[in-house]
């Protein structure tokens, strides 16, 4: 009998589930290192025939949303130096926005304690994606953000080999390829139930 699981908005390179037998890779994801990943930004969607798991992506119809503040946003860094770092908004909650909005996280905002001892360059890095919160507009087109919550920050990262980092505290990130680690303001992901229905670990 066919099934779905409701769809969940995912980004080019994040890892969905385990890759088996059983859980196999659609349109829109590849394999790699027995895990799927999304090739797009889109929704994941599980697909259930015959006890044959299905994982599709597709991309999503956009909307015409503004951040507002207080709002949880996707990002991708482009940009860093001492003082703060400059960013592009590519989703508002579980919503693709149809045009990038800037953003720039300035270094008082990166954590909630010890704002002294920040260091720009150990919290993000160019093509890293973030989760970061809206913060009242001082200037205009340019939106301020935040990542001075313990859910928020680096949620995506790749090493100097193209490979997704994996969290290892709250400030390192680690090549599973090379061992490798690198600083970051590592955000803490909540468990959810990922595209099989079992919580992340």
């Amino acid at each position: 009998m066919s099934g779905k699981k409701r769809p969940k908005v995912c980004i080019p390179g994040q890892r969905l589930c385990l890759s088996s037998r059983i859980n196999v890779a659609g349109a829109g994801t590849y394999e790699e290192n027995g895990y799927i990943y999304s090739k797009l930004l889109g929704t994941a969607e599980l697909l259930i025939d015959k006890n044959i798991k299905t994982l599709t992506v597709r991309g999503i119809k956009e909307q015409s949303i503004v951040p507002a503040p207080g709002d949880i946003v996707t990002a991708m860094v482009t940009q860093v130096n001492q003082r703060f770092c400059k960013c592009t908004m590519k989703c508002i909650g579980d919503v693709i926005l149809s045009r990038s909005y800037r953003g720039i996280l300035r270094k008082e905002d990166v954590r909630a304690t010890e704002k002294d001892r920040v260091e720009m360059y150990k919290s993000f890095r160019p093509g890293d994606i973030i989760l970061a919160r809206v913060l009242p507009m001082t200037e205009a087109h340019i939106y301020s953000l935040s990542t001075a919550e313990n859910e928020l920050g680096v949620v995506l990262a790749h090493s100097e080999e193209g490979v997704s980092l994996v969290p290892i505290s709250w400030t390192e990130m680690q090549c599973p390829k090379t061992l490798v680690k690198e600083f970051r303001k590592v955000a803490k992901v909540v468990p959810e139930k990922d595209a099989m229905g079992h919580a992340d670990k």
